[in-house]
Formats: structure tokens, C-alpha cells, sequence
């Protein structure tokens, strides 16, 4: 299994965080997860070939870490796309900021409107105190 293959998948990811804290034996890490011991043992399985995790054997127990080599490579390959990605979230972000701007404003241009709207109609409160001040003086 080539390493993106291994990485897609969100159990492995996560069980490759919880190695990356410390190295730690099949049952410890079965722990971590709701699933069973034997699919934390194909999910390692699969991890180890892909280069991912080794096994170093002490004793009776098999203790699980992290190999950083294959994260690096990962690493490298996303960086040739950085670039891309950090100019175009830009000019996302910059599109963002351009439309809430421009609702804000229309926003603003409405509640003017309506605020014109409803003194001309005699429903805002100014214009019920002005009304309510003319009979008074009456």
C-alpha cells in the first residue's frame, strides 16, 4: 500500500496521531478506538507497509512508532502546491471580505429605505411623538 492510500483513511490517521504522542504495543492502542483489536491490527498492518510505522519486538510485546520518513516525502509533495493553494485562498479571501462588504452596504442602503418609508408613512416613532406633540398643543 502506497502512503496517500494509507493516509486516507481517518482511522489510520488518527491512529498515527495517537503513535506520534508515544510509541505503543497493539493493545494499547486498540484502547484509543471503538473498534476492535484485530481491525486496529490490519489498520497497523496496512501502516507498516506503506512505510508508515515500524515494530521493533521486545520480549513478548511488539511496541508500534511512527517512521517520519514517508511523512516527509507527503510533506514535500503538498509543498509543490502551496503556492497555489495560498494564492488562490487569498484572492478567496479577498472576495469574502468584497461581498460582505457590499451586503453590509446594501444592508445599510435597506434599512435607510425603510426607515424613510416608514416616517413618510407616519409609522416611526419619531413621527408618533411629533403627531402625539401636535395634538397636545391643540
Amino acid at each position: 500500500m502506497d502512503v496517500f492510500s494509507a493516509l486516507a483513511d481517518p482511522v489510520r490517521r488518527s491512529i498515527l496521531e495517537t503513535l506520534n504522542a508515544k510509541p505503543l504495543t497493539a493493545g494499547e492502542l486498540a484502547d484509543h478506538f471503538p473498534i476492535s483489536r484485530p481491525a486496529v491490527s490490519r489498520h497497523l498492518k496496512l501502516l507498516r507497509q506503506a512505510g508508515l510505522v515500524s515494530v521493533v519486538a521486545s520480549g513478548r510485546t511488539r511496541v508500534y512508532r511512527v517512521e517520519p520518513a514517508p511523512i516527509a516525502e507527503v510533506k514535500h509533495w503538498l509543498a509543490q502546491y502551496r503556492d497555489t493553494w495560498s494564492s488562490r485562498f487569498d484572492a478567496l479571501e479577498t472576495e469574502v471580505f468584497r461581498t460582505r462588504r457590499e451586503r453590509e452596504r446594501e444592508r445599510e442602503r435597506n434599512d435607510q429605505a425603510r426607515a424613510d418609508r416608514d416616517v413618510a408613512s407616519g409609522k416611526s416613532i419619531d413621527a408618533r411623538r411629533t403627531h402625539f406633540q401636535e395634538e397636545d398643543s391643540a
